[in-house]
């Protein structure tokens, strides 16, 4: 009898000193496997953020998450700090780790031969004879006044009317046709300065929807001046020009 229940004890000593070797088994393993995964906390995108997005739209369009290291791709960012003024080079699609790659200065994303669009804004161009456009002489970055004339008069006015209707508008682009293949060495800056433009300008301005629509409306309607308006130019209060208003 005394020895079936000590048989019996030693078993569930040993059951219970099993058991304790396995949880401790168990937890290591995972310890382990934890250290294993090494988890870092890294900036992954929620929604979708186009390509030229702000940085505002960026900052608001992602998320610290906790990943494993090892599905972390090298480069991703853990926080936007320093980042301010930076857009996204391409289009970020929900779920990616958000990489200092995909994140560059605005004038990264311009098109050789033209400057960035500011924010807010679009482009609208507008094919112009060189003499409109102050000769040809006029070039990405310039601001320009945009001045528009109607031959049959604006607002019910009889006769021709005309306004500067627009003050230092950003050119974004300029396309105009090569230049004839020169003789003589000169400086190219010199030749944009002499040499008159053969065919028509186009240039793209920078506006919002509702001035785009008018600098559409002039150009489909009348006809469009630019004058090379920096910002030191003064500016005068709006006013309507008309035919009789010339010689006062």
């Amino acid at each position: 009898m005394k020895t079936r229940l000590l048989g019996g004890i030693v078993a569930l000593v040993l059951a219970i000193v099993g058991t304790l070797l396995l949880v401790s088994y168990v937890q290591g393993s995972e310890a382990r496997a934890q250290q294993d995964l090494q988890p870092v906390d890294v900036l992954v995108v929620q929604n979708q953020i186009p390509s030229g997005a702000a940085f505002d739209t960026i900052k608001a369009s992602v998320k610290l998450v906790t990943l494993p290291q090892s599905s972390v791709p090298n480069g991703a960012l853990k926080s936007l700090d320093g980042l301010q003024g930076k857009v996204a080079a391409t289009d970020l699609l929900p779920g990616e780790a958000l990489l200092g790659a995909r994140l560059v200065d605005p004038t990264a994303l311009a098109a050789p031969g033209s400057v960035p669009v500011p924010p807010g804004m679009q482009e609208i161009s507008v094919q112009l004879d060189a003499q409109r456009v102050i000769g040809g002489r006029i070039q990405p970055g310039d601001t320009v006044g945009v001045i528009m004339l109607f031959s049959d008069g604006a607002s019910n006015t009889a006769g021709g009317t005309a306004q500067q209707v627009f003050h230092k508008v950003l050119v974004t682009s300029v396309q105009r046709a090569e230049s004839k293949t020169s003789t003589t060495t000169q400086d190219p800056q010199a030749q944009a300065n002499t040499q008159v433009p053969s065919g028509s300008l186009l240039v793209t301005l920078a506006r919002n929807d509702v001035d785009s629509a008018k600098v559409a409306l002039a150009a489909q309607f009348g006809t469009i001046w630019l004058t090379k308006e920096p910002a030191s130019t003064k500016e005068s209060a709006p006013t309507v020009v008309k035919m009789a208003d010339v010689f006062r």
